[in-house]
């Protein structure tokens, strides 16, 4: 019987990926062995290599990087209060930030249980009155209960009514701050808030950053048919923000990572991925880059997620157009959803200019 499941397992992983590794009568991809002239290599495009790929963000931020280093060599936390306090609480550079610091306090108290974040910590108990201590605080507690969510669902939700607690705390220490109302929109999936309490939230979030795409996206994991809503609430939540989104915003982008949120688990159909359905949403994330402003904190984020859809729909060379914009960084849909958010990245990536190459491209060819 072990045998049969394997068997199985092996025709079903050859059907998803065979046609796309082995186009050898189209004139696609063709494989080559290792060390072979013919080998594509990403390395001959400036890319980094896998191992140093940074998981921590999606682009980069020198400022937070450095701070960062400091703080996690130094174990003092005043450099992330100081950051935070420069950062505008309105954008979307804010948002980023919290996470990031919740996420190395995170990282850091999983690899060092009891020892681990000891500096975020100290940060709330000599200064508790400090916004932008209570957003990480409130930030790292959902955080934490995401990583232990397959645990004890008790202790999974007293974490989380922990962060709901200090997310109201957060709010009243910075009034008009909208990062409060969107970590809450985690707690909201989490604890499984009926919808009106959800719509009472979201209707905070708006009425603060109405064109906040970090807030949209949480939103958006709530209403996915995985959670709380449907895919065709997901897709009109989308469709919406989208329509309604000023010049230059990404959220023209938002129905892309609503397909995203929906693809199906096992794809049998060879043509999913040209279908109508996501080539307008691909389409509609590929205006938004173009339309964005270079220096959108954003822009990244989609860029990642169009590099997973052109490298399935064989667009090889958008596909490494994209990587070439965002290469070095890895912290975002949909490698962070891959336990190696590096090697996911990579295999697409190879994929990527194997795809490119096979069809003339070149780094001289590489237009920026």
């Amino acid at each position: 019987m072990d045998i049969l499941w394997f068997l199985i397992a092996v025709l079903v992983l050859g059907a998803a990926l065979g046609p796309l590794l082995l186009r050898r009568r189209s004139g696609g991809i063709r494989l080559a062995r290792p060390g072979s002239p013919d080998a594509a290599d990403p390395e001959t495009y400036g890319f980094v290599r896998q191992e140093a790929l940074d998981v921590r963000l999606p682009g980069p931020d020198q400022d937070l990087l450095d701070v960062l280093d400091v703080v996690q060599r130094t174990q003092d936390w005043r450099a992330a209060q100081q950051l935070l306090a420069g950062t505008p609480k309105e954008g979307e550079v804010r948002w980023q930030r919290v996470q990031a610091f919740a996420g190395a306090a995170s990282l850091e108290l999983a690899q060092r249980p009891g020892e681990g974040g000891r500096w975020l910590r100290d940060w709330r108990s000599e200064s508790p009155k400090d916004a932008g201590g209570a957003q990480v605080h409130a930030e790292f507690l959902v955080q934490q209960a995401w990583r232990s969510s397959s645990s004890d669902k008790d202790d999974w939700r007293i974490i989380l009514e922990e962060s709901r607690d200090l997310c109201a705390t957060a709010a009243l220490l910075s009034p008009g701050d909208p990062i409060p109302y969107i970590v809450e929109l985690s707690i909201a999936r989490g604890l499984a808030y009926p919808r009106p309490e959800f719509d009472r939230l979201w209707a905070k979030v708006i009425d603060r950053a109405p064109t906040h795409m970090g807030a949209h996206l949480v939103a958006l994991h709530y209403l996915s048919e995985k959670w709380h809503g449907s895919r065709a609430e997901s897709d009109a939540f989308a469709t919406m923000a989208a329509s309604r989104a000023p010049q230059g915003s990404l959220l023209a982008a938002l129905p892309l990572f609503s397909v995203y949120d929906h693809l199906p688990e096992v794809i049998v159909v060879n043509s999913f991925y040209q279908s109508a359905v996501v080539t307008r949403a691909v389409e509609g994330a590929l205006f938004a880059v173009h339309a964005a402003r270079p220096d959108d904190p954003m822009l990244a984020h989609v860029r990642h997620l169009l590099i997973l859809f052109l490298v399935r729909s064989e667009r090889w060379a958008e596909a490494v157009r994209q990587i070439a914009s965002v290469d070095g960084y890895v912290g975002a849909l949909p490698w962070t959803q891959n336990p190696d958010p590096a090697a996911d990245y990579t295999l697409h990536r190879n994929l990527a200019v194997a795809g490119y190459e096979s069809n003339g491209g070149s780094p001289a060819t590489l237009r920026p």
